[in-house]
């Protein structure tokens, strides 16, 4: 079946690598169409937006998606917005995975530098009997402060923390290399993996 995926990126340095990943998916052969993505990613919009607009305009885009894909470049793990997006994807529900697309040339013909999981940068906590979302700022992990209420026990799809010690998100995503991997023609695949184990 076809899966409603949302493409997390950051925008300047990498929007060309991403658009290439995302659109990846249009060579494939006739028969491979049925377990492909549709693009749902929406982080091309305006950029003038208010904070509180912007992310409602976030929260809009992952309506009807399944999967989030974070596309990671050398400072996506820094990037406020796709921490928002990765954050609301995990109260959404949705199945997380990682492609690193740093080995995929920009316009002018140039790769990029690996740069860490974003998913290691973002994690879950126990503390007053309640589950929060927390992220790395420097060495030192934080409550995470664009979405601060309890997340339900129920909405996630790995174990909940049993503590106030910190479970990032990348020990329970798979994590892929775009170009080592040959994700041209197997990202369909990390998606629908990242899918079943949401349960999505």
């Amino acid at each position: 079946m076809a899966r409603h995926t949302f493409f997390s990126y950051h925008y300047k340095p990498d929007v060309w690598r991403a658009w290439n990943v995302r659109n990846s998916w249009v060579v494939k052969p006739e028969t491979r169409k049925s377990v492909g993505f549709f693009d749902s990613s929406v982080f091309e919009a305006s950029r003038k937006e208010s904070a509180d607009a912007l992310k409602r305009f976030l929260r809009q885009g992952l309506e009807g998606t399944s999967v989030t894909c974070v596309l990671a470049g050398a400072e996506t793990h820094l990037r406020r917005w796709v921490r928002y997006e990765i954050a609301r994807s995990i109260v959404k529900g949705n199945g997380l995975l990682t492609v690193f697309i740093h080995g995929v040339r920009n316009r002018d013909g140039k790769l990029s530098r690996r740069g860490p999981d974003p998913l290691a940068s973002m994690g879950v906590y126990k503390a007053d009997g309640k589950i929060f979302l927390c992220e790395k700022i420097g060495d030192v992990w934080r409550k995470y402060e664009d979405y601060t209420l309890a997340i339900p026990p129920n909405v996630l799809w790995f174990a909940a923390p049993t503590s106030n010690s910190v479970v990032t998100l990348s020990s329970h995503c798979l994590a892929y290399d775009f170009a080592q991997q040959n994700g041209r023609q197997n990202i369909g695949g990390w998606i629908e993996i990242a899918a079943g184990l949401a349960g999505r």
